[in-house]
């Protein structure tokens, strides 16, 4: 292109550059940078608000009074198509069967449960008749209607997925239905009748024999929680004997061991050397596992099978809503399980879902200041969000309230401070040296757990629903 051409160029289009340009300039200049930033950072407010404990040995020992299981677990189903068949081990949950662990035999009783289902609003059982089969709830709600004090209808209770109820039928020829059983919304329930486990019982000796131990064995004397009873005298005049009383404790108890997370975090030599001005690339990279490691400590303290609190909150702690979505009702009765409950845990979701509620009711929620951030409360007690409880693809959830503090018998966080190389309590970063690549490369490890010290420190409201309702 020829100088005229260009000179052309410059009279036809834009004026001429009187000053340096702005990306020229950058060349001069230096840039202000924020740190590395991280949107898997959540507020974490079951880590800051639980008391954590310090474990030596790696192990936490609960020792209890000694109770009495009576077999009030969950029974679990699998589903092919519209057709729902009970696990056979599962059977093992219900009290008659408790330890019974022939596998032939249990596939047959698994086979001869039968499969009704009940519309909303039909009647399952009816109090006061004869109660000849125990009922598997394979899904849906099932409210426990009682009478009243002037025979009107009263809620006793509701039941969910994997309850069962009419357990006394299997080994007593009087049972009768205490309640009515009437399904809240379209049921699939499993039923299993005394005539065909006593069919079976009598082709089958282990299982009769099994039943027989079941029906002989003494009642035992257990307060209200099912704890071995203390024997007391109170109220006496004269000279009365004193009875005498020890305090039986669980001869195997629960055991806690700490769990791991672990990361090797690798940093090129050249990096740390070259380029570790003004930010230093190694500290931002250990901040940055840190915070996943922390987030991962807290999902797992919710949801690990082991320890989680979801899956540690005992059967007689957990709750339905009455009407599918969290209510004032449904939350006074979570906080009416426990004494002196100092937080609720729920996802973010329950808690929009738990506001719309009160708005509909005209009911507005206190709130409090913690660390600067207001968090709502109920009856006192804060609602703390926390997006590590899951939401299933039906769109319900779970609330948790606890009982804290080792003092008080409630929930506490495990963990083991005074590691070598620790950066954080129960955390730390221990140098593994540089390979022939000249990446070097940390350990990064954090051991926690959790501990429910006695059941009705944990309750959680189940299958709580958080989509909007027209």
């Amino acid at each position: 292109m020829s100088v005229g051409s260009v000179g052309d160029e410059v009279r036809e289009g834009t004026p001429p550059q009187q000053s340096l340009g702005t990306a020229a300039a950058r060349n001069l200049a230096s840039t202000t940078k924020s740190a590395p930033q991280m949107q898997e950072i959540s507020s974490r407010w079951l880590l800051r608000a639980l008391p954590w404990v310090h474990v030596q040995g790696g192990t936490y020992r609960v020792n209890r009074r000694l109770s009495y299981a009576v077999g009030d677990g969950r029974v679990t189903f699998v589903q092919t198509g519209e057709r729902v068949a009970v696990i056979p081990a599962e059977l093992g949950e219900l009290p008659a069967l408790r330890g019974f662990e022939d596998p032939e035999v249990l596939a047959e009783l698994a086979s001869r449960c039968v499969q009704r289902e009940y519309a909303a609003g039909a009647v399952i059982a009816t109090r006061g008749d004869a109660a000849d089969r125990v009922h598997l709830l394979a899904h849906g709600r099932v409210e426990q209607i009682g009478a009243g004090p002037y025979e009107d209808e009263t809620v006793l209770g509701v039941l969910a997925d994997g309850a069962y109820f009419g357990e006394d039928a299997l080994v007593a020829e009087d049972a009768a239905w205490a309640w009515t059983a009437r399904a809240a919304t379209a049921c699939t329930v499993l039923e299993l009748s005394r005539t065909d486990v006593l069919n079976l019982a009598e082709r089958a000796g282990a299982l009769a024999g099994h039943l027989a131990e079941y029906a002989a064995l003494p009642h035992q004397r257990t307060n209200p929680y099912g704890e071995a009873v203390i024997d007391l005298s109170a109220g006496h005049v004269g000279e009365a004997v004193v009875p005498h009383t020890f305090v039986d404790y669980e001869a195997s108890p629960r055991e806690y061991g700490l769990s791991v997370a672990q990361t090797v975090l690798k940093v090129h030599t050249r990096v740390a050397d070259l380029y570790n001005h003004p930010m230093n690339q190694t500290e931002h990279q250990l901040r940055l596992t840190v915070q996943a490691l922390r987030e991962r400590q807290e999902h797992e303290l919710v949801n690990h099978r082991e320890f989680g609190l979801l899956s540690n909150c005992d059967y007689g702690q957990r709750i339905q809503p009455h009407d599918g979505v969290p209510g004032p009702d449904d939350m006074d009765e979570l906080l009416s399980r426990r004494r002196d409950s100092k937080l609720f845990l729920a996802h973010p979701q329950a808690i929009a879902a738990f506001g719309r509620e009160l708005n509909r009711r005209g009911l507005v929620p206190d709130t409090i200041d913690v660390d600067g951030t207001r968090i709502m409360t109920w009856r006192g007690v804060p609602i703390y969000p926390c997006d590590k409880i899951p939401v299933t693809d039906a769109r319900t959830t779970s609330i948790i309230c606890m009982r804290t503090g080792e003092s008080d018998q409630g929930v506490i966080g495990l963990h083991q401070p005074g590691l070598p190389d620790e950066v954080e309590p129960g955390l730390s970063c221990r140098f593994m040296g540089i390979n022939e690549q000249a990446i070097i490369s940390y350990l990064v490890t954090a051991y926690y757990s959790a501990a429910v010290l006695v059941p009705d420190a944990l309750g959680v409201l189940e299958n709580v629903e958080v989509g909007r309702r027209h």
